[in-house]
């Protein structure tokens, strides 16, 4: 687990991985090894331009294949280590990866929709969840960020025209990652004007 570090609270951008970083598998099935570990286009670049405002970048991901026995823990570590490979490769990082494996119906806090893996990486990394954003292809992505008090959620749709009540709504990372910067110097113009 990631130390808790000793600086004040810092925003973070909560990330979804599969659909948002790696190519989402069919249904019914996982990434069950790095070799089957696609990442989505220009992934690294969005991460770079996510982190130079100042964003923690914390992955989020629901991996119920765990608890159905189809890949085990060191499975799903060693896909999240070839992901963090694969992103320095290209200049980019994530600061940690948090999932949950148990079963849908298992009732558990962390899957999400429910917070828990959020508030967890909260309280390990010191991080401000009402200045945080989640970015998720999914409902149940969002409906976590709200319920742990993010301040912006937004929603990577995959041509879909499910109701997300998302602050944006967006084809992929890039995108996003655009949103929040533009939108992040529009804050910091009306925070010197107000001095």
């Amino acid at each position: 687990m990631p130390a808790i570090t000793e600086h004040a609270p810092r925003r973070a951008v909560f990330l979804d991985r599969d659909g948002v970083l790696n190519r989402r598998p069919p249904l019914h099935q996982y990434v069950t090894s790095p070799g089957r570990l696609r990442l989505l286009p220009n992934v690294a670049v969005a991460l770079s331009g996510l982190r130079a405002p100042g964003y923690a970048l914390v992955v989020v991901t629901n991996q119920q294949g765990v608890a159905r026995g189809v890949m085990t823990r060191e499975d799903l570590d060693a896909v999240h280590a070839e992901l963090r490979r694969r992103l320095r490769l290209r200049g980019a990082d994530v600061d940690a990866t948090y999932a949950c494996t148990h079963l849908a119906d298992a009732g558990c806090a962390c899957r999400k929709p429910r917070p828990g893996l959020l508030i967890q990486a909260a309280r390990e990394l010191r991080l401000s969840l009402a200045d945080s954003v989640m970015i998720g292809d999914s409902p149940e992505d969002l409906e976590a960020g709200r319920a742990a008090g993010c301040r912006t959620v937004i929603y990577i749709s995959r041509g879909d025209n499910r109701s997300t009540h998302a602050d944006f709504t967006c084809r992929g990372l890039v995108q996003a990652a655009r949103w929040l910067r533009d939108r992040h110097g529009m804050i910091q113009d009306r925070e010197r004007a107000g001095r």
